[in-house]
């Protein structure tokens, strides 16, 4: 089972250049519990990118860059499918 629904999809996150910014997401109540993964620009994000940390459903970015900036989509995978979150921008300034 996937439901359908997020429990908390990611926000529009707006930091200046140098700062942490934190994505939340909380994925849908699966059976087995879905994993978290995520994508910017629609290209899924590596967990071996050391500037970026993926822990539980939070993207951790610790000094922004403007290089940052873009939409991203949280996405819940379990052995019955996937689904994508409503996608949430970071803005660096």
């Amino acid at each position: 089972v996937l439901r359908d629904d997020f429990r908390q999809p990611p926000g529009d996150v707006v930091v200046a250049a140098g700062e942490p910014a934190v994505l939340e997401c909380v994925p849908p109540r699966g059976h087995p519990e879905p994993s978290v993964s995520w994508k910017k620009n629609g290209v899924r994000l590596s967990d071996k990118d050391e500037h970026l940390t993926i822990r539980g459903g939070k993207l951790m970015v610790a000094s922004t860059r403007k290089s940052d900036a873009g939409v991203y989509v949280c996405v819940a995978t379990n052995v019955v499918g996937e689904r994508d979150s409503d996608p949430a921008e970071l803005v660096v300034f």
